[in-house]
């Protein structure tokens, strides 16, 4: 029963495939006439929010030609028994390390299947026909007839979800929510070519492998391909937690330390982090003593022929300014009232956090002494500064901890922080009142 129904998928899964080649094929074509590189002014908000949502959910800028190609992870997925090497990666095993899937792709007999455990979700070849429909969130497989040749990663890979209304890890697409699953360190520590991270790193693979176990679910680290810091120096991974990627309009600039506005921290992961082909340009990160892994790997001035980045930056951004910012449904609305009053009060956090965007209004950084924290993360950026952090959608922020880090385990542990740095002296009620505001932001 399992084989006929895989083999109908695979066969939907064709089918899928090839109506979506000559979609693409049809969209291209209409791009060669009216022109590709047309200015946002010139394309209609309708087109540029579907533009800037495929180019969130489904491009990859090219950057198959470095997990495939170069890390080869499309091998480890796939696994011996389908061309690739080793085990391969189940369903099973990609929903334990966070990856999620859209259901909304998945035809009605596959569902079926799923709902009655006639899928064997312990078969990297069932993992591969989710592939071919393209439903595994933020990764894109490409396939020479039924053998997966190459696989690229996408925005969504990080910053989408799913709300597990069909089962834990499969349901419809919440796009923009971070995913606080996703195991970044765990997956990129499967590809069977470690040597364009030792190669750039300078280090051995025993060292690399150790960086990435320190990640753990839902962090990544930005900045270890700049400069090289695997580790902060209380021995803690450098990591830092996937923040998301709704509620950013009217917040000037992005990331947790400021590096720039949100086309130039699309650009620059799309570049320097997804390793997608295009042209990038931060002279700051020529300084080898701050960055010495991107002085030495050129990546202050990034040129390719080919630019499939830069042309795409102004519809994501639009789409990303588009994204609903979610809201808890479950908050005691008297208490909220209160800490509202708490919060543009006695607690002072509107200081910063000023509605309606809940980040400075203006220049949003901050030193580390400012917060009572270390700099260790500023110093790590440009701006030597911590960003004010919009606050609005907190009830998507809530696993993983809380600040750049997850140094604050939970949101009353974040109010207690400040009420001790700024002297505050916040009752209990006070803050469990300031706490019920701040999950419904």
């Amino acid at each position: 029963m399992v084989t006929k129904v895989l083999g109908r998928m695979l066969g939907v899964a064709g089918a899928a495939i090839a109506v979506y080649v000559v979609v693409v094929i049809a969209n291209v074509a209409l791009a060669a006439v009216s022109g590709s590189n047309a200015s946002p002014e010139r394309s209609s908000p309708n087109r540029l929010l579907a533009q800037g949502r495929h180019t969130f959910r489904f491009d990859t800028f090219g950057d198959q030609a470095f997990w495939g190609g170069a890390l080869q992870l499309n091998q480890a997925i796939a696994g011996s028994a389908n061309g690739g090497v080793g085990p391969g990666v189940s369903p099973k095993t990609a929903l334990a390390v966070g990856l999620k899937v859209d259901s909304t792709r998945l035809p009605r007999a596959v569902k079926d299947a799923l709902k009655a455990g006639k899928l064997n979700l312990d078969d990297p070849k069932v993992t591969l026909a989710l592939l071919k429909l393209n439903a595994v969130v933020g990764v894109r497989g490409f396939f020479r007839d039924d053998r997966l040749s190459s696989m690229g990663l996408t925005c969504a890979v990080c910053h989408s979800t799913v709300d597990d209304s069909f089962a834990p890890g499969i349901g419809h697409r919440l796009d923009g929510w971070p995913n606080r699953d996703l195991n970044v360190g765990a997956i990129v520590s499967l590809a069977p070519n470690k040597k364009p991270l030792t190669d750039l790193l300078g280090v051995d693979e025993a060292t690399v492998d150790k960086v990435l176990a320190a990640w753990g679910p839902g962090k990544f680290d930005a900045e270890l391909f700049l400069d090289g810091k695997g580790f902060r120096p209380d021995g803690k991974s450098a990591a830092t937690l996937i923040p998301a990627a709704f509620g950013l309009a009217g917040v000037n600039l992005h990331t947790y330390t400021g590096w720039g506005s949100i086309p130039y921290w699309n650009a620059f992961v799309a570049n320097l982090e997804m390793h997608g082909i295009g042209n990038f340009e931060d002279a700051r990160l020529a300084d080898a003593n701050q960055f010495p892994v991107a002085a030495r790997a050129g990546f202050a001035h990034v040129r390719n022929e080919r630019d499939l980045i830069t042309p795409k930056l102004p519809a994501l951004q639009f789409y990303q300014l588009s994204l609903p910012v979610p809201h808890a449904q479950d908050v005691d609305r008297g208490a909220a009232r209160r800490g509202k009053a708490i919060f543009d009060g006695v607690g002072r956090c509107a200081g910063c956090h000023m509605p309606p965007t809940f980040t400075d209004s203006g220049w949003n950084l901050h030193p580390g002494s400012a917060i009572c924290i270390d700099d260790f993360q500023a110093d790590r950026s440009p701006t030597f500064r911590y960003r004010t952090t919009p606050l609005r959608g907190i009830v998507a922020k809530l696993n993983g901890g809380f600040y750049h880090d997850g140094r604050f385990p939970t949101l009353g542990a974040v109010v207690d922080h400040y009420d001790s740095c700024f002297g505050l002296h916040l009752s209990g009620r006070q803050k469990s009142d300031l706490v019920a505001y701040l999950r419904g932001l």
